[in-house]
Formats: C-alpha cells, sequence, structure tokens
C-alpha cells in the first residue's frame, strides 16, 4: 500500500524519535511514587499514546515494506521491544511488562550512528572471542604465580585462584592497583615489581588495546555495509518509481486505446 510510505519520510521518523525520548522520560517518571500520586493517570495516558503510535508505525512499516520488512534486523527488534508491551501483567510475566523500558532502545535502530556502532560491535565478535582467551589464558597463567607467590602473606588478595582473578582483574582496571595492591606488596616481597608491571602492560595496555583496535575495524566495515545498503535502497525506490511511471503511462495507453475502440 503506497498511502503507508509516509511513514518512512524522514520528517515522520524524527517524530517517532521524538515520541521515543518523551516516552523514556515518562517512564523514568513512573518511579517517583511523588509524580505517580499527583500526575500516575496522566502519564499512563502518555504511555498508553505512545504505545499506539508505534503500534501504527510498526503496521504501517509493514505494509509500506511488505517482505523487506523482516529482511532488516532492526525492524525485527522494533516488533520484540514494542510486543512485550502487551505481555500481561500475570505472575512471572510482570517482570517482561517492567521491560517496558526496553522502548528507550529503539532509539538505536531510529539513530543510523548509533546502529553503525552496535552492528560494529556484532561484527567484532568472533575476533573479540579470540582475544577474550588470549585474556583468560593471560588471566590464569598470572593468577596461578600470584597465588603461590603472595597467597601466603596477602590471603584476602592472593590466596585462593578465585581471590587472586578479581585481585588481577582491578589491577588491570588500574584502580588503585598501584597504592592499593602493588606497594604493599612490595613491602614484603621487594621485587614484585618485576611481576606487576608486566602484567599491567600486556593486561591494560596490550590486550585492551587490540580490542579498541578490532572494534574500531568492525566500525569500518559496519560503516560500509551501511553504504552498500542505503545504495541499494535508493536503486530500489528509483526503479519503484520509474516502475510507477511507467505503469501510469500504460494506463494512459489503454484508456486511448478504449476511446478508439468506442469510436
Amino acid at each position: 500500500m503506497e498511502w503507508c510510505n509516509f511513514i518512512l519520510k524522514p520528517g515522520v521518523q524524527k517524530f517517532i524519535l521524538f515520541v521515543i525520548i518523551i516516552n523514556a522520560i515518562t517512564l523514568g517518571l513512573e518511579t517517583s511514587p511523588f509524580i505517580v500520586e499527583h500526575t500516575g493517570p496522566l502519564l499512563r495516558i502518555a504511555d498508553q499514546a505512545a504505545l499506539c503510535i508505534f503500534v501504527v508505525e510498526l503496521l504501517c512499516k509493514m505494509l509500506a515494506l511488505k517482505t523487506r520488512f523482516v529482511r532488516d534486523p532492526w525492524n525485527i527488534f522494533d516488533f520484540i521491544i514494542v510486543g512485550i508491551s502487551f505481555v500481561p501483567a500475570v505472575g512471572w510475566l510482570t517482570v517482561l511488562r517492567s521491560m517496558r523500558v526496553l522502548r528507550v532502545l529503539r532509539l538505536i535502530s531510529g539513530i543510523p550512528r548509533l546502529r553503525i556502532i552496535v552492528q560494529s560491535l556484532l561484527l567484532s565478535l568472533p575476533s573479540i572471542g579470540w582475544i577474550s582467551l588470549l585474556m583468560v589464558v593471560l588471566f590464569y597463567t598470572f593468577a596461578v604465580m600470584a597465588t603461590k607467590l603472595f597467597g601466603a602473606a596477602f590471603p584476602d588478595w592472593f590466596g585462593s585462584l578465585g581471590a587472586t582473578f578479581f585481585t588481577l582483574f582491578q589491577v588491570m582496571t588500574l584502580e588503585s592497583w598501584a597504592m592499593g595492591i602493588a606497594r604493599p606488596v612490595m613491602e614484603m616481597y621487594p621485587y614484585a615489581y618485576l611481576f606487576f608491571i608486566p602484567y599491567v602492560l600486556l593486561s591494560a595496555f596490550i590486550v585492551l588495546n587490540v580490542f579498541i583496535a578490532i572494534i574500531i575495524g568492525g566500525m569500518d566495515d559496519a560503516r560500509s555495509q551501511q553504504k552498500e545498503l542505503d545504495a541499494m535502497g535508493t536503486d530500489h525506490d528509483d526503479l519503484q518509481r520509474e516502475l510507477s511511471a511507467l505503469r501510469a503511462q500504460m494506463e494512459k495507453v489503454e484508456a486511448l486505446l478504449q476511446a478508439k475502440g468506442q469510436k
């Protein structure tokens, strides 16, 4: 149905983004007992109005895009987010009803730059998996060493493998690692810096920077894919317009032929 194509216009999509933001604000206001006590009915009306707008938008998109609707993962994402709002608040399903705030995530599908960031993370998952495996090996190696070296003197930090994992994670985040952990250990083990400095260099600087490099590479790939999709969408729109013009010309020719036949 061509009349539904209005939902794809930039102005309409900006209005939908505005409704998403307003709906996110109203959902946040519902967490305040004072505000709910004074404006509860108004907040519920605003929430239901936003939900109606989202449903109408999805229906119009389905009619306008037809089979292309399900080919776009972001449309499926929007459909699921809106569908959660219709789950009845009964028993354990009440938890799902509280997930109405997930409608805010529709901003991701509505803002192209946010979509590119999410797509880059998804494209980077295989490489991130291998880097994560490398970090697990690195963590395990240094955790065993630290437990054997410092466990007896510092049981709270290095007394067990689990405690050491958590301590090394804190060191990796560089959160008070020098004054809070490394220097107290060095007071008893003066050469402990030979353990901490290589660990910090490997975990906090090298491996984490590799993570960032992979994500940046994924963002470049996501941008390239988005450009290709935009180009394909433009070509499809041009083809649709040409077909519509050709159909209109054929109808005119058929009308002229019918008029001549009647004469």
